[in-house]
């Protein structure tokens, strides 16, 4: 089965969807680390970022893949280095090409193949994996991501006043909202999950109540089906 988790930014989606993958004994997928490690490579090779055809090229030749909770960049492991703040301001050059959103959609495709997965981003359910068994779009009020974010950079070390982080934030919802590719939108299909004033126990335990539901009414199909046969 595939589970995937879309949703805005700041709303918790890669802890929340690590969590479920360990408690349904699923692979997890991280999307946005896989622009990351590209970001790094391009960083890497220096290659301009205003150089878009040398950048889709990077991507395409490129091969991510994990290990547990690592992840390689052509057998390197980056796992730390994809975090960084140099990395973290430079992922809009990549996440932005529609070439390279398409060469790693594919990877994902690759990497989700033949396994059970929870996988997040911003287009997991609507043009990465359509025909997902199980789709999860979580939200939370623009107020709350914006705390949520002001709290984390805090315990970072890294304080931003909450009017600056809430301004970001929505320009950032804009941006994703209205993107040719790749838009942020919950797929059709998809089951809302709004987790203001939840701990990301409670938000976990929702989910996994609509995972185990999808899992339920897959194997009846399938049983069903076995008895027609």
């Amino acid at each position: 089965m595939i589970v995937t988790i879309d949703g805005p930014a700041g709303a918790g989606k890669s802890s929340i969807a690590r969590e479920l993958a360990r408690s349904l004994g699923f692979s997890f997928l991280d999307t946005g680390a896989m622009y990351r490690a590209i970001t790094l490579g391009a960083i890497r090779k220096q290659i301009d970022f205003s150089d878009q055809a040398s950048l889709i090229l990077h991507a395409q030749a490129s091969r991510i893949r994990w290990q547990n909770d690592q992840i390689f960049l052509d057998d390197d492991d980056v796992t730390r280095e994809i975090r960084t703040p140099v990395v973290t301001d430079s992922i809009k050059y990549v996440a932005n090409i529609n070439q390279i959103r398409n060469a790693l959609s594919q990877q994902q495709r690759e990497i989700a193949a033949r396994q059970d997965i929870v996988t997040e981003g911003r287009d997991q359910g609507t043009e990465v994996f359509p025909d997902a068994q199980c789709k999860l779009f979580l939200t939370a009020s623009p107020a709350e991501r914006a705390q949520r974010r002001h709290q984390q950079l805090a315990e970072l070390g890294r304080p931003i006043p909450l009017e600056e982080i809430r301004a970001t934030q929505d320009r950032r919802d804009a941006e994703d909202r209205e993107r040719p590719q790749g838009a942020l939108r919950p797929a059709d299909d998809a089951v809302i999950v709004n987790s203001d004033g939840l701990n990301r126990e409670q938000v976990v335990e929702m989910m996994l109540v609509t995972v185990r539901n999808k899992l339920d009414s897959q194997a009846k199909s399938a049983s069903n089906n076995r008895s027609n046969a």
